[in-house]
């Protein structure tokens, strides 16, 4: 009997990427340099953007976006409940209260109303999170800011060129899906992206801010703000320093290490070159899925609609009706099977770390009742048409076991 082993989402790394990585060894120039900057401009061209800075990962990103911007003790920042502990632990690394609202009903993402009603005097920043590969309502999230503009009291410049609260977009999962015709990057503020191993776009570890035009935001000016706190504050990064008598710098004050390498960076040169091909084969899987799960009932999150593209990055199924503790042995049975499956997310206020900051989850029924009865299933791209079927197959045949 042929042993079945597929995993839930191992990296995909051509002998482009392996090239690519290897002439960056012979050059023997391997921390932030000529790699990385090519990265950031090629991603802030594939993303339409003004410019990227590259970093080592999303939370980094979403960190440096908050210090950019001057938010601290006192202030408030509002995330989802249904998200990875990123989305808020940065919130509470630079001081700030964390404030977690509840997903809409029968949804993945922020409820808007309750948004609305979470803004305070206090509230400076809003980290929507794009979850699946699929972007959150930007539109309405930024009509509940409007409706609250004349609550906000900005305490630095930049968030006086704002004058209202910030849209900071945790778009990990979302590089290359579109939102009304708008590619994500350009939907929020600020944008983080992640770069991590499982992504649909990897560069092993890392991640990257970008931002929109804004009226009274210098580019330029925001760019060198975002390399001197990923860089000690230190006005030179290693690749000026190395030119013939430019030794000398200055520390401008005391930031953080948090920047690019360029082995990375080429790694995630190679994967945007390939991005195309693997995001098409990642949303032929979900079609499949679709095909052999959605007769049975089972729900789904829809990468297409009027409004989305998603990039294909998570299969969010859903089994109506089932609890918990179902499907949970779901996810047993699939891996009795050979095949990984995975829960996107154990909403935070089921976390130690976030009961212990006082949060309960059944103030938010909504991202329970999403989370409860959520199975992932394996969408990575080395996955061949027969490990497709197998697994829609599979998963078709447990829940009939499971439910009859």
């Amino acid at each position: 009997m042929i042993q079945i082993n597929i995993p839930f989402s191992p990296p995909d790394i051509s002998e482009r990427e392996i090239q690519n990585v290897v002439e960056v060894l012979r050059s023997g120039w391997i921390t932030t340099g000529p790699k990385t900057k090519l990265f950031e401009q090629k991603l802030a061209e594939f993303c339409k953007t003004p410019r990227f800075v590259c970093v080592n990962s999303a939370t980094a990103a979403m960190e440096l976006v908050l210090r950019l911007l001057g938010i601290g003790p006192g202030d408030e920042v509002i995330t989802s409940a249904y998200t990875y502990t990123a989305s808020a632990s940065v919130i509470e690394h630079v001081g700030a209260k964390i404030v977690l609202a509840d997903t809409a009903p029968d949804s993945f993402f922020l409820d808007c109303e309750k948004v609305a009603d979470a803004i305070t005097e206090r509230t400076k920043v809003i980290i929507p999170v794009d979850i699946g590969g699929v972007m959150a309502d930007y539109d309405r999230i930024f009509a509940a800011v409007e409706r609250k503009k004349h609550l906000f009291r900005p305490n630095s410049k930049l968030q006086e060129a704002f004058g209202r609260v910030i849209v900071l977009a945790d778009a990990a999962h979302s590089i290359g899906a579109s939102y009304k015709g708008v590619l994500s990057g350009g939907a929020a503020d600020f944008t983080a992206f992640s770069f991590h191993a499982v992504k649909n776009l990897t560069t092993a570890e890392g991640g990257a801010i970008t931002w929109k035009d804004h009226p009274g935001i210098d580019n330029d000016e925001v760019y060198k703000e975002f390399q001197l706190l990923s860089l000690h504050g230190q006005n030179k990064d290693a690749l000026s320093k190395s030119a013939l008598n430019c030794w000398e710098y200055d520390i401008i004050y005391t930031g953080y290490k948090c920047n690019m390498t360029d082995i990375t960076a080429a790694f995630g040169l190679a994967q945007l070159e390939r991005f195309s091909e693997l995001t098409a084969k990642r949303l032929k899987t979900i079609a499949r899925y679709d095909e052999v799960l959605l007769p049975l009932g089972v729900r789904r999150q829809n990468h297409f609609d009027a409004e989305r593209k998603g990039n294909g990055h998570l299969y969010l199924a859903r089994v109506p009706g089932i609890s918990e503790e179902q499907r949970n042995r779901i996810i047993e049975k699939m891996a009795q099977k050979g095949i990984a499956c995975n829960v996107h997310f154990k909403p935070l206020p089921m976390m130690t770390a976030y009961k212990r900051l006082g949060f309960d989850i059944k103030d938010f029924p909504n991202a329970y009742n999403q989370y409860k009865n959520e199975i992932t299933l394996p969408t990575h791209t080395l996955m061949t048409e027969e490990d497709v079927e197998i697994v829609a197959q599979t998963f078709q045949n447990i829940l009939k076991d499971v439910l009859k």
